[in-house]
């Protein structure tokens, strides 16, 4: 599975009508919807599609047609979401209508073609699954650990200062494998 981090945009034309679809991280879906209204208040429609996993790690998903006939623009959008592999991403496609109508075929085809090259133009980042633990240690030690959590790539996502050093770290199952056998001795992880 695979997410994107950054918002990215493509813009297509079919028979005078053109697509600009945006893919966002999930986080930013409602944001990115009510910017892109606001600069584009002649569009016509604002079809959408989005997967992200929920607290469970399940796959949930929605899209929406936006006016659009039923089935022809959120599904096909979502469709190419779901086989590209992405999770915890939204797009939004907006339509300016050309006057000459696509059919349903030709929609499909047409909103199914916009998310397709948006995604080919984004930065897709594989998607790892990553517990927290912690690490408790003495100041004197911060900036090995530090190093070390630095060589083997593992994110800390948070540093807490007190009587000694809390560190939260995102790991995946292979990285605290590692680092429990570099770990010194007297050092260990928590869930």
């Amino acid at each position: 599975m695979y997410f994107v981090k950054e918002e990215s945009s493509h813009t297509y034309e079919e028979k005078k009508s053109k697509f600009i679809a945006h893919l966002a991280p999930f986080s930013e879906f409602e944001s990115l919807m009510k910017r892109l209204k606001d600069e584009h208040p002649k569009a016509r429609h604002f079809v959408y599609a989005y997967r992200h996993l929920n607290e469970f790690n399940q796959v949930v998903e929605n899209s929406s047609d936006d006016g659009e006939p039923r089935g022809t623009s959120g599904k096909p959008a979502l469709n190419v979401l779901a086989g590209n592999e992405l999770i915890n991403s939204a797009v939004i496609i907006i339509r300016y209508f050309g006057g000459i109508k696509l059919g349903t075929g030709g929609l499909v085809r047409a909103y199914s073609d916009a998310v397709n090259l948006v995604i080919n133009e984004s930065k897709l980042i594989k998607y790892e699954d990553k517990e927290k633990f912690s690490l408790t240690l003495d100041y004197s030690r911060l900036s090995k650990i530090e190093y070390l959590l630095n060589e083997l790539e593992i994110e800390i996502a948070n540093k807490e200062f007190v009587s000694d050093v809390t560190l939260t770290l995102l790991l995946t199952k292979e990285q605290k494998d590692e680092l429990e056998v570099q770990l010194p001795i007297d050092l260990k992880l928590n869930n």
